[in-house]
C-alpha cells in the first residue's frame, strides 16, 4: 500500500468527523503513517461536513487529499460537490437514503441504504456514521476488521462501545456483501439490503 486517501463527506451533524477519527485511530492500530483533517460548513450541524484520511506507509508531506482513492457521500451535496467530479478510478459510496440521483458511473460504485438500514437495525439514525465506516473499511481493504474495531474503540463515546462496534460489523457485512455483488461490474446498489 502506497499513499491512500479518503474523503468523508455529508451534513454536520451525521459523526462524519468522528468516523473519520475512527478511521485513523484504525490506521495506527495497524502501523501505519496517518494525517485526519476536516473542515465545516457555515452552520455546524445542518451545513457542509468534509473529514479528510490520510494513510499511508511512507511519511506524509501534505496533511490535505488532493487526489482521493475513496469518497464516501452521506448527503446529495456532498455528493454534488466530492462525489460528481470523482474519477472513476477511485471509489464513490453513497448513501442512497438520501443521495438517489448519481451520473452514470461505469465501476467502483456503491450505493447503500446506510441511514435507512442503521435506522431499521438500531432505532434510530444515531450510529449511521459508524455503519458507513464498516461499509468504507470492507470496500477500501486498506484496514483489517480488527484495526478498525480498535479504532472505535478507542473513540466511541462513552457507553456506545457495544452500539457502536454493532454498527461496525453491520456495516462491515453491508460493504462485503457490496463488494461481493459488485463482481466483475465494479458496481453495486443495494437497494433491498436489509428488508425483511
Amino acid at each position: 500500500m502506497a499513499k491512500q486517501q479518503a474523503l468523508l463527506t455529508g451534513t454536520g451533524g451525521q459523526g462524519l468527523i468522528l468516523a473519520a477519527i475512527m478511521l485513523a485511530e484504525g490506521a495506527v492500530s495497524a502501523g501505519k503513517n496517518v494525517v485526519q483533517t476536516q473542515s465545516y460548513g457555515p452552520e455546524a450541524r445542518g451545513g457542509a461536513s468534509k473529514a479528510e484520511v490520510i494513510i499511508s506507509e511512507e511519511t506524509i508531506s501534505y496533511p490535505k487529499v488532493m487526489n482521493p482513492d475513496l469518497v464516501l457521500a452521506m448527503s446529495p451535496e456532498a455528493y454534488k460537490k466530492y462525489g460528481l467530479p470523482l474519477d472513476e478510478e477511485a471509489v464513490l459510496i453513497v448513501d442512497s437514503t438520501f443521495v438517489q440521483e448519481v451520473k452514470p458511473r461505469s465501476k467502483n460504485y456503491f450505493a447503500l441504504p446506510v441511514t435507512r438500514l442503521t435506522k431499521a437495525e438500531f432505532g434510530s439514525e444515531q450510529s449511521a456514521n459508524v455503519v458507513a465506516l464498516g461499509v468504507v473499511g470492507a470496500v477500501s481493504g486498506w484496514l483489517s476488521y480488527e484495526d478498525i474495531r480498535q479504532g472505535v474503540l478507542q473513540r466511541a463515546p462513552k457507553g456506545t462501545a457495544e452500539r457502536n462496534l454493532a454498527a461496525l460489523e453491520l456495516g462491515w457485512r453491508l460493504g462485503l456483501e457490496a463488494k461481493a455483488q459488485a463482481g466483475v461490474s465494479g458496481k453495486a446498489e443495494l437497494q433491498n439490503a436489509g428488508k425483511g
